[in-house]
C-alpha cells in the first residue's frame, strides 16, 4: 500500500491562511480539531498543529478546550464574546452528558428567572464542579451511565445536545435543591409544571424511582401538598417514604421537622404550609 502523502508546512501569509482556515471550517463542524486540519490539507500531525497554533496566535480561533477550536467571528473579536450559544460546547467537552437544573427549567419555560451559569449533568469524572471556558460558567454534577436518562435530543445548528426533559427537570431539582435555584425556586417551578399539558406524575413517579433517591418523594409530596387536585401524587410519594429524616433544602437552616414526610423544613415554609391546610380542610 503506497504511504499516504503529505504537503509540506503551508507559508503563513495572511491571505493564504485565511483561505486555508476557510477551507478547513467549511469541512468541520462548529470545532476545530488537529484531526479536521490533518484530514482537509493533507498534512501531517506536526504541521496541522503549527498551524493550528499560528490561527490561534492571529486571533482567528479561540480555544475552548484541550485541542479544541472555534472560530472566533469578526464582529466578536473586540468584545472577546467567543460563542452565541454556549451549549453547543457540552458534548465536546464532556462526552456522555446533559444539559439539566434550572438551565433545563428555563428552556422548557419553567422560570422566568435567568441564570447565568450552565448545569451540566455528565458521567464523565470531574475535579471540580465549576469549569470556566473563556468567561462561560459550566456548573458540573457526576452521574453514574445508568442515571442517563430522561433526557430530549435537541439540535443546536449542527451540534446534537442532549437536555433532561421537563419531567427529568424537576426529578433532578427535587434530587438536589442546588441545582435548581433553591426550593423556593424550585416550588415555582414545579407549580408551572402542572400548568403544562404535557405534565405527568406518573413519569415524576416513574422518575423518582429509576433514580432512586428517596429524598425525592419526600419533598415532592411536600410540595405536592401545595397544589389543588393531585392528592393521587401525594399517596404515591407517601407509599414510597424511605427511613430517615431528610431537609426541604439542604442549603437552608431547617429546624422544624414534618413528620408525616420525614421532611425538616425552614420557619418560613410553616406558615406556608399551615395556610395550605386550611384552604384544604
Amino acid at each position: 500500500m503506497a504511504n499516504k502523502i503529505y504537503q509540506k508546512a503551508p507559508d503563513a501569509s495572511p491571505a493564504g491562511s485565511r483561505d486555508r482556515l476557510a477551507t478547513v471550517l467549511s469541512h468541520a463542524d462548529q470545532f476545530v480539531r488537529v484531526e479536521d486540519v490533518m484530514a482537509t490539507l493533507a498534512m501531517d500531525r506536526h504541521n496541522a498543529a503549527k498551524t493550528l497554533a499560528r490561527w490561534y496566535a492571529q486571533r482567528w480561533l479561540q480555544r475552548v478546550g484541550p485541542g479544541l477550536y472555534t472560530a472566533i467571528p469578526l464582529d466578536a473579536r473586540a468584545t472577546g464574546q467567543v460563542l452565541e450559544d454556549p451549549w453547543i460546547l457540552v458534548p465536546s467537552l464532556f462526552g456522555a452528558a446533559y444539559v439539566g437544573g434550572w438551565t433545563a427549567a428555563e428552556h422548557w419555560d419553567l422560570t422566568e428567572q435567568l441564570f447565568r451559569d450552565i448545569i451540566v449533568f455528565t458521567t464523565k469524572s470531574i475535579r471540580t464542579r465549576q469549569r470556566d471556558v473563556h468567561g462561560i460558567a459550566f456548573l458540573l454534577r457526576h452521574i453514574q451511565p445508568d442515571a442517563l436518562f430522561g433526557t430530549r435530543n435537541i439540535w443546536r445548528g449542527r451540534i446534537r445536545v442532549q437536555v433532561s426533559d421537563v419531567h427529568r427537570t424537576i426529578i433532578d431539582m427535587l434530587a438536589e435543591p442546588a441545582v435548581g435555584g433553591g426550593i423556593r425556586h424550585i416550588a415555582d417551578c414545579f407549580a408551572a409544571y402542572f400548568q403544562r399539558k404535557d405534565a405527568s406524575p406518573e413519569t415524576l413517579i416513574q422518575y423518582a424511582e429509576k433514580l432512586g433517591n428517596g429524598a425525592v418523594f419526600k419533598r415532592m409530596g411536600f410540595l405536592a401538598e401545595t397544589i389543588p387536585n393531585h392528592q393521587s401524587l401525594i399517596e404515591a410519594c407517601r407509599a414510597r417514604l424511605t427511613q430517615g429524616n431528610a431537609k426541604l433544602d439542604p442549603g437552608l437552616e431547617c429546624p422544624r421537622l414534618v413528620k408525616t414526610w420525614r421532611l425538616w423544613i425552614p420557619e418560613t415554609w410553616v406558615g406556608m404550609r399551615l395556610s395550605v391546610q386550611e384552604r384544604q380542610s
